[in-house]
């Protein structure tokens, strides 16, 4: 099979056929055979329904379809791991991505041979208070990841070798760092396409502007596990024996202050009213915790069997 196009959505039941109906076209005119893999996250609306429908009339759409919302990134890690075709592409359902990229995106996969091509909204028919928010994220996450060419992290059309979405694990909110994820992942040939953006045809947006904050502590939790995910106890071990350090240092300096005073005449010293008093019952009961963090971490490090165990309603 050619092309897996894996459709994330929540409440999308307006668009969906006009979409699917876009992409069917695209496909037949280009000879080439795929799938589509609706990922119903949980919808209030009809479109469980409209996407039986759609499939009534064409065989190669699937849906899976959630028992509640869970995320776009639980969707996207549902479809992947169903997804045959050779290049997996990735697109919203809201009519703002064009499968019209679709024959390119696919052709720099198999032909240029990237491991991801991401879309990039140059143009973009958001509002401010969404774009400006969007450049400072994307500048940072550029900055973090360490993949400078990528102006637009979070667009939502993308394409992939298969091998790529079958070795990256995508939860919580990670969608958003899919090239980074990638990259860590030893696929480090990431290119970037200009895509055309189309104002919103039905519906509202589905994020809101904590989706910015979420972003950047997302990108520091992704930061950390790729620096110190498999070995938690270099940053809390070590962190963890610098506070004992100096905490260990303030007791030996109170205790000769103590000894000091004890045989001199002239000099007096409370141990209470000593600041090196306190710095040392505080270090070192932080180094303590930081380095019983580091060892719990090490015996806890990604052992969560639960955490891709999603309930699926129904899956046709």
């Amino acid at each position: 099979m050619d092309i897996s196009v894996v459709i994330p959505l929540y409440n999308e039941a307006e668009s969906l056929p006009e979409l699917a109906s876009w992409i069917e076209r695209v496909m037949s005119e280009n000879n080439f055979s795929y799938e589509i893999l609706f990922i119903n996250d949980g919808s209030r609306d009809n479109s469980v329904e409209v996407i039986r429908g759609l499939q009534a009339s064409n065989p190669y759409i699937h849906c899976v379809s959630f028992s509640r919302n869970y995320g776009k990134s639980p969707a996207l890690d549902t479809g992947f791991a169903r997804a045959k075709g050779d290049v997996v592409i990735t697109m919203d359902a809201d009519l703002q991505d064009s499968p019209d990229e679709i024959p390119e995106l696919y052709r720099m996969i198999t032909v240029e041979g990237y491991d991801l091509v991401s879309g990039w909204k140059k143009k973009r028919y958001d509002p401010l208070s969404k774009t400006i928010p969007t450049k400072l994220f994307n500048a940072t996450a550029r900055k973090v990841s360490g993949i400078h060419n990528l102006h637009d992290f979070n667009c939502g059309l993308k394409a992939y070798k298969r091998d790529v979405v079958k070795h990256i694990e995508v939860y919580g909110d990670m969608h958003r760092y899919i090239p980074y994820l990638a990259k860590n992942a030893g696929y480090g040939k990431i290119g970037e396409k200009v895509v055309h953006h189309q104002a919103r045809k039905y519906g509202v947006s589905k994020f809101g502007l904590d989706r910015f904050v979420n972003g950047y502590l997302d990108l520091a939790s992704l930061w950390f596990q790729t620096k110190f995910g498999i070995k938690p106890m270099h940053f809390f071990g070590l962190l963890g024996s610098l506070m004992f350090l100096i905490g260990f240092v303030a007791v030996v300096t109170v205790l000769i202050l103590k000894i000091v005073a004890m045989n001199s005449d002239t000099f007096v010293f409370y141990l209470t009213k000593s600041v090196y008093f306190y710095l040392s019952l505080t270090f070192m009961v932080l180094g303590v915790q930081f380095f019983c963090t580091g060892f719990i971490g090490e015996l806890i490090t990604r052992n969560s069997v639960e955490r891709r165990n999603y309930l699926i309603a129904e899956e046709f």
